[in-house]
């Protein structure tokens, strides 16, 4: 899918001027008029890759922005690292309590009858939860790229881009619902040996009724808190992303319980329910799909843009797997888990996020500003550059990585007060926890480097095929890890 072509040309923006090259199997590079490069650092002594994108932006003070087209509304490069923290953590922390939130009512609909009859609910629920950030926080990203190159300053193109969306997120969140049923029931048929019709239509409606009003209802917040926050001068880019993940664990979570447990006590008297919900719901698909293709904004997404969220989907119900397990066998897991995967997630929505905008300020999708960017992109970055170099962008990355710590100890002390299932925490639990979590989040800030990276030499856009995949890996990874310090607990 990403594979390069024989004849596939690689445009490069150097100092102002165009350079073709050719990506085939001998990427021979013909340079036709590079100029002086001692004058790109001559003044202050800054190296050309200290920039948001590790060794793929040159900074902008000593290179020449290519002339897109694209105005900027936000130069990452000029962002200081205190200022992102500063506009990070609050919808971090903001964020964090919807999730612990969505961890209190994990612990206790896992007692209504429809958790404890169909047990594939558990792997259902990673994948729908996983829609944040396959399509709310991928939505969120969108935007902020759309507002941070001066595209949302127009109020009819503003107003396309908002139902162009809409509509787009509605017919993915049918589709990946409805597939994540499917994968749920699959997966919970194989171990047990048998299939029981009226749980699987249960499964299905809930997931694909949840799955489209979860997506509508914090889909039209995404869009107010980018239109709101650009409008202040605020970089959606830092706070988008967190505020989708506030509300949409607790929102999924109590629509999927509310739904699940309504059809679950009506199905022996009202068996044709379910299907009449699953098909409507898959009647309008066809509609959705007709109205995404006419809409500039989107029609990309609707071709493309199928990939990463299914692959994301499938990622997630393996972590599924994994909760089915832990919450059936280990006492106290699942209040957990909602946070574990959800900092995790959010903290590297926000740094794929920035990488992104600050990919488009410089052009379209295989646009870099020097070979030397181009021939970077094709390695996995530096572990040491990216974490403790003395630059912009490793400096923000860091900011993100230690966030995760204030973050996770105020979640855990708010969890063992309001939590009824939990025992008292111990000091080992709250060490091992914390680690857990560090090389969570230090594990996705690192693919997101090299993912961001990868696929824009590919000609994709970032926006649309990172987060699902930095979200879901999340998922897989916070279950796992959650799973291995309550198995290694005493």
């Amino acid at each position: 899918m990403m594979e390069e072509s024989e004849n596939h040309h690689q445009v490069f923006l150097l100092k102002g001027q165009t350079i073709v090259s050719s990506a085939n199997r001998n990427e021979s590079v013909e340079l036709s008029s590079i100029g002086n490069e001692n004058d790109n650092n001559s003044d202050s002594g800054i190296s050309p890759n200290d920039s948001e994108v590790d060794v793929l932006i040159p900074d902008q003070n000593h290179m020449h922005t290519p002339k897109t087209g694209l105005s900027t509304m936000f130069d990452h490069n000029e962002e200081k690292w205190y200022i992102v923290a500063s506009q990070v953590f609050f919808p971090f922390m903001i964020a964090g309590f919807g999730m612990v939130a969505a961890g209190l009512v994990l612990e206790r609909v896992k007692e209504l009858s429809v958790f404890k009859e169909i047990t594939e609910i558990y792997i259902l629920v990673p994948a729908l939860l996983g829609l944040k950030g396959n399509l709310e926080m991928t939505l969120a990203s969108r935007l902020s790229t759309q507002a941070n190159i001066g595209n949302m300053d127009k109020r009819s193109e503003l107003q396309r881009m908002i139902i162009g969306n809409v509509i787009l997120t509605q017919l993915q969140a049918i589709v990946v619902g409805f597939l994540a049923a499917l994968v749920s029931l699959a997966m919970g048929w194989v171990p047990q040996g048998h299939f029981n019709i009226r749980h699987a239509l249960v499964l299905c409606s809930s997931s694909v009724s949840t799955a489209s009003i979860a997506s509508l209802a914090l889909g039209s917040i995404m869009i107010l808190v980018v239109v709101v926050s650009h409008k202040c001068k605020i970089n959606p880019d830092n706070i988008a992303t967190p505020i989708a993940a506030s509300l949409g664990d607790l929102t999924t979570l109590g629509i999927l319980a509310g739904i699940g447990g309504f059809l679950f006590k009506t199905i022996e008297n009202y068996a044709w329910l379910p299907i009449m919900i699953t098909v409507v719901f898959l009647v309008l698909t066809p509609i959705w799909i007709v109205l995404s293709s006419r809409n500039e904004y989107v029609k990309d997404v609707l071709i493309h843009g199928w990939s990463p969220v299914v692959a994301a989907m499938l990622i997630s119900s393996a972590g599924g797997l994994i909760l089915d397990f832990a919450v059936q066998t280990l006492r106290g897991v699942a209040v957990f888990q909602p946070v574990m995967n959800g900092v995790g997630g959010n903290l590297v929505a926000v740094q794929a996020s920035r990488l992104s905008t600050a990919l488009h300020q410089q052009g379209k999708p295989g646009e870099f500003q020097d070979i030397n960017q181009y021939h970077a992109s094709k390695f996995c970055p530096n572990p040491y550059k990216v974490f403790c170099a003395n630059k912009r962008s490793s400096s923000i990355t860091r900011v993100l990585l230690f966030l995760a710590i204030p973050g996770h100890l105020t979640f855990v002390f708010i969890i063992s007060r309001l939590a009824t299932d939990q025992t008292r925490l111990s000091i080992l639990f709250v060490v091992l926890y914390v680690v857990a979590a560090l090389i969570q989040v230090a594990i996705l800030l690192y693919i997101a480097q090299w993912m961001v990276k990868f696929v824009w030499r590919h000609e994709r856009d970032p926006d649309n095929v990172c987060i699902p995949y930095l979200t879901a890996i999340g998922d897989l990874l916070g279950t796992a890890l959650l799973t291995c310090v309550f198995l290694l607990l005493p």
